[in-house]
């Protein structure tokens, strides 16, 4: 019953608790903070999943493009080594014959011509990184103290100058190189003011070792002892101590030369960001320059030189260029290096598998170079 004028109990009953809290009442056709809650995250990750969607979709031109010019080829090449092809038809006719791991036991086990060339060609490249890695990086590094100095002028030109032959083309310091290298060329001119014989660099096939033990009489180069007659690999002991010959030397000296601009630069960026408080204070102390570059340069530049290290080797397992326009591979196949091994077994004889063989494993030594290179640097650079 009601009184009279007056509202029911039941309109008098309070209006519901907003559900799973105990907070005021919400009002009448509002949603609980519970079914508010699960709205936002359904239109949160609704959200987050439009964002995925268009982060693929920009995504999808550069992902495409590894796929089809990066990833797809490197399948096409794995397999094409394990063929005997000879490219005059489609890898994927079936006419060419499926010959497995052949290619890659001819390169590294079966004795024959693949093997002797496969062997030369390490021989000669080793040679390569030995020498030319410590000198363009010493080189590079020389030439970025020298153009970070305060006190030189004209630190801008100098800049340009050093890192001039690294954009030029590959070609044409070649051919540049081609000519001062030769027999009557700048270099034998510049030997002979000083009263020495110029070598016959791209005709000579000795290594400099054999040339400076036979010139010192200690080995006769016709007639080695016999120790070093010793078949290791297809190769002599006497073949692989000889050392780079004349003309593999004028290939480092072209590298070094054409390349220390670029890793120059990365040195240069380093030195750019020491703080000079550190130099300020070492000149307090009174260490010169020497003790400033060899306690406070040096350390802070490791890992700069561990970074430059590793481009400069693995730059120099792919050295191509250099060798085909320079020597071909001579003389007597001391300049071949497993790149221009790939080349010539793929383009010159025809043998695409064993060419796509040489290039694979010239990837796995290039992958334990490097991540040796790199562990023995971190612990150093720690």
């Amino acid at each position: 019953m009601t009184s009279a004028g007056g509202p029911s109990r039941a309109a008098e009953a309070p209006a519901p608790l907003a559900a799973g809290t105990g907070g005021p009442p919400l009002p009448p056709g509002r949603p609980s903070r519970t079914v508010a809650g699960r709205r936002g995250g359904r239109s949160l990750r609704a959200g987050r999943g439009r964002e995925e969607a268009a982060g693929w979709l920009f995504s999808l031109p550069a992902l495409l493009t590894v796929l089809v010019f990066i990833v797809a080829p490197i399948l096409m090449a794995a397999y094409v080594s394990m063929l005997d092809w000879n490219g005059l038809s489609s890898p994927f006719s079936g006419r060419s014959g499926f010959v497995g791991v052949d290619n890659y036991t001819g390169l590294l086990a079966t004795p024959g011509l693949l093997r002797d060339d496969f062997m030369i060609s390490l021989r000669n490249n080793f040679y390569y990184v030995v020498l030319s890695v410590p000198l363009v990086t010493a080189l590079s590094f020389a030439l970025a103290v020298g153009v970070h100095q305060r006190a030189l002028r004209a630190r801008g030109f100098f800049r340009t100058v050093f890192y001039f032959p690294s954009i030029t083309s590959s070609v044409a310091i070649s051919v540049t190189f081609l000519f001062l290298f030769q027999n009557s060329g700048a270099t034998n001119t510049v030997l002979g003011w000083l009263g020495l014989r110029g070598p016959q660099w791209f005709l000579d096939s000795r290594g400099v070792l054999q040339v400076l033990l036979s010139g010192l009489g200690l080995v006769d180069a016709a007639n080695p002892p016999g120790w070093l007659t010793t078949q290791l690999a297809g190769l002599s002991l006497w073949d692989w101590f000889a050392g780079p010959s004349v003309a593999m030397c004028a290939l480092i000296t072209l590298t070094v030369w054409s390349s220390s601009g670029t890793f120059m630069l990365f040195f240069l960026a380093g030195l750019q960001n020491f703080p000079e408080d550190l130099y300020e204070a070492g000149a307090i102390d009174g260490a010169n320059s020497w003790q400033r570059f060899r306690h406070i340069t040096l350390p802070m530049m490791r890992r700069g030189i561990v970074l430059v290290v590793t481009l400069a080797i693995i730059g120099s397992w792919q050295v191509f260029d250099q060798v085909f326009i320079l020597s071909q591979g001579g003389p007597s196949k001391t300049t071949l290096t497993p790149a221009f091994l790939t080349y010539q077994k793929s383009f010159g004889d025809g043998q695409y598998g064993a060419g796509a063989a040489v290039a694979f494993v010239l990837f796995a030594i290039i992958i334990v170079f490097t991540v040796v290179q790199r562990r023995l640097g971190r612990e150093r650079a720690l």
